[in-house]
């Protein structure tokens, strides 16, 4: 039995300065097609998350593509996607891609990446599931984050009692395998 078989990937609708995050959006989707795990995502072509889902496609795998309305024009919704589904609200959006995923992964982008990332962490600190997270922290993309977490944690505002985990992947081949050995770790816990 597979404990993954759908993986939410967050990442930009840019591709950012750095020419290796949109290489590890590809490996990532050729990874996630190769091992016969659906990519959940933002809907949109732009930026790392179209180069993510078309490589997924490229490469056989499935995709699921989760859009609210007022983005599907914005953000040049994929419609290659085998499953596109179109919201009414980003907390919907936001619920079903919980919902559907059984991993997390945050790939590098903006704001919006970092708030979807920090309310799963969130959740997941406040017990409301018990799903992987892993950051791929693509040359050092995630650094500043991890450092500040870090910093929250040294002043008592990340309290040992309310302490949350993610795994860190420094590259692209090792986001699922980090994943997927979580995801086995809370199994047998």
């Amino acid at each position: 039995m597979n404990l993954v078989n759908s993986i939410c990937v967050y990442c930009g609708s840019g591709s950012g300065n750095n020419p290796a995050y949109g290489a590890a959006a590809k490996a990532l989707g050729a990874d996630l097609a190769n091992r016969g795990i659906r990519l959940i995502y933002g809907g949109g072509s732009l930026g790392l998350m179209g180069i993510t889902a078309k490589s997924v496609l490229a490469n056989g795998g499935e995709v699921t593509g989760i859009i609210p309305q007022f983005l599907c024009e914005r953000e040049q919704m994929l419609r290659d996607a085998q499953s596109l589904i179109v919201t009414d609200t980003m907390h919907e959006r936001k619920m079903l891609m919980f919902d559907k995923a059984d991993a997390f992964v945050a790939l590098p982008g903006g704001v919006g990446t970092l708030e979807e990332l920090v309310e799963m962490t969130t959740w997941a600190q406040l017990g409301r599931h018990n799903k992987p997270i892993v950051l791929a922290n693509i040359d050092n993309f995630w650094a500043p984050l991890i450092d500040l977490l870090d910093h929250m944690r040294a002043e008592q505002f990340i309290r040992e009692e309310l302490d949350f985990h993610f795994e860190i992947a420094h590259n692209a081949r090792d986001v699922i395998p980090c994943a997927l050995a979580r995801a086995e770790k809370l199994a047998m816990a």
